[in-house]
């Protein structure tokens, strides 16, 4: 499954298209083996409270959220071989590329929203 992730509170899209991964394997692998995302890419990880950089071959940033879509913690350009913090509140994760949450002026207190991918532009 495909989303859209809209930060609300500035109207900045984050994500045309984030794969969503609630199976244990597909969280299990999230982003390892990939060569990079695509500018407009993403993947949403749920549930999860912290995520690692081992293994992967670019940075990426993080973005965690709380069951009502409300930012509680972000991390921009995780390099490869690195942890985040357990982030207790956090329901889920959006992993971006690096340089996302600051181009989107992302940051806690905002709200994400999560809506069907658009596809063909």
């Amino acid at each position: 499954m495909l989303v859209r992730v809209v930060n609300e509170s500035s109207g900045n899209v984050l994500a045309e298209q984030a794969e969503v991964a609630r199976s244990f394997g597909r969280r299990l692998k999230g982003l390892l083996l990939r060569r990079g995302l695509g500018p407009s890419e993403g993947l949403v990880i749920e549930p999860c409270n912290a995520i690692h950089t081992f293994f992967m071959l670019f940075p990426i940033d993080a973005v965690f959220y709380d069951f009502a879509g409300c930012v509680v913690a972000v991390f921009p350009y995780l390099v490869p071989f690195r942890c985040t913090p357990f982030v207790r509140e956090a329901q889920g994760v959006v992993e971006l590329p690096a340089g996302k949450v600051a181009a989107t002026g992302t940051q806690p207190g905002d709200r994400l929203a999560f809506l069907p991918a658009r596809f063909g532009g």
